[in-house]
């Protein structure tokens, strides 16, 4: 049995009194919850057509909206994940932009006489800034479109925007609003939407990959699982997460989840496998795992495993681990200490990977946290940080 698995199996008490009764959870059921949460969004389908139409997604391509993928934290991660899927769907320019940056300075960002669509993701829907950013943009900017996508129907950010023409929502199932303080299912269903958004004209087309997603989750979670713990087992004290493009986001994403998970006991880093050279490889030590999500792109996947060859050249890293999307790749492995298979039965672009990808980052902030003697669902004993930031005074 796994180690996830393992911890599922204790009983409630022990589960209670280790901090374990909500994150373990949260990790595990994330690939039964995609296949509902596609349903869902099925169902809404008209209605968000109706209203990405109203945006002015339809318009001819030089007269389409900027989109912006509008979160914080996590939530602006999901939109790392999904800015260039969409940006090649709905040929515009679409841009993640954190919440936090458009609340400080939306003059920096915003331009007088283009349209706007903003797509805001958010877990509680009741973080500070995102509601003050959607209810100030509503008030002063009402030409902005905005699409709400969270995870709470109780959130302000559900219940305070009323009905008006230019704003949709998409509330999740509430088994996907995570209890837990890091957002694992919350994360992984809410770009699961935005794959919808990306092809919502063609939607049992993107439902063979959602399957396919599906089942190399449900056999890749296990075996990640089992490595995750023993690379925590074999120690190190910072980890580089090294992705291209929307692997990227998935890097991002990883480094927060063992940052937060690991109450700041594991230091951690991200960049993309060519930026990683430009100063931040000083960074990679004997005490650092290195882990590479390796691109399905032949071409993208030449610069990665030329950037792997150099570190392990240098014998800079302690450990090397690669997440790589199916067989034959055998350099990706070679390269590598360990290397964990995603066994994808179909071809799959990056763009889709990062719902499945980002169970390494997940479970290695859970061991991680298990192994510092820490409660995964409170990892933050002192209270640096909260489920949901609301200690924010907006001016």
């Amino acid at each position: 049995m796994d180690p996830l698995s393992k911890i599922l199996m204790l009983s409630e008490t022990a589960r209670e009194a280790r901090g374990l009764v909500h994150t373990p959870r949260e990790i595990f059921q994330q690939p039964e919850t995609w296949r509902r949460t596609y349903e869902k969004f099925s169902h809404l389908a008209p209605e968000i057509e109706s209203f990405l139409q109203r945006a002015g997604l339809h318009n001819p391509p030089n007269e389409r909206p900027t989109v912006f993928l509008v979160g914080a934290g996590t939530s602006d991660y999901v939109g790392n994940t999904l800015e260039a899927l969409l940006r090649q769907s709905w040929q515009c320019e679409v841009w993640a932009v954190a919440s936090t940056d458009l609340l400080t300075g939306v003059n920096d960002f915003v331009v007088p006489g283009r349209s706007y669509l903003w797509i805001s993701f958010s877990r509680s829907g009741d973080s500070s800034e995102g509601v003050a950013l959607l209810e100030s943009t509503l008030n002063h900017r009402p030409d902005i479109h905005h699409l709400v996508v969270c995870c709470n129907d109780a959130g302000r950010m559900a219940r305070s925007i009323g009905d008006r023409i230019n704003v949709c929502r998409i509330i999740l199932d509430d088994d996907v609003n995570d209890r837990g303080l890091a957002m694992t299912s919350s994360f992984s269903n809410m770009v699961v939407v935005g794959q919808c958004l990306a092809h919502l004209h063609e939607l049992g087309e993107y439902c063979a990959t959602l399957d396919a997603l599906i089942s190399a989750a449900q056999k890749f979670l296990p075996a990640a699982a089992t490595r995750t713990e023993e690379l925590v087992a074999e120690g190190f004290s910072r980890i580089c997460f090294l992705g291209t493009g929307p692997l990227k986001g998935v890097a991002l994403e990883s480094g927060l989840k063992v940052l937060e998970l690991s109450g700041g006991g594991v230091i951690t880093f991200t960049e993309s496998f060519l930026g990683v050279r430009h100063g931040p490889l000083s960074a990679i030590n004997d005490e650092t795992l290195v882990v590479g999500f390796i691109s399905g792109d032949a071409r993208r996947r030449c610069f990665e495993l030329d950037l792997l060859r150099e570190i392990r050249d240098k014998k800079l890293a302690r450990t090397i681990l690669t997440i790589v999307p199916t067989d034959g790749l055998d350099d990706a492995k070679n390269l590598a200490n360990h290397a964990v298979m995603l066994h994808l039965e179909i071809a799959v672009a990056d763009y889709y990977r990062p719902p499945v990808d980002v169970f390494v980052g997940q479970l290695l902030g859970l061991f991680a946290s298990i192994k510092l003697g820490l409660q995964p669902d409170a990892p933050s004993p002192r209270g640096a940080i909260s489920r949901v930031v609301t200690q924010v005074r907006i001016y």
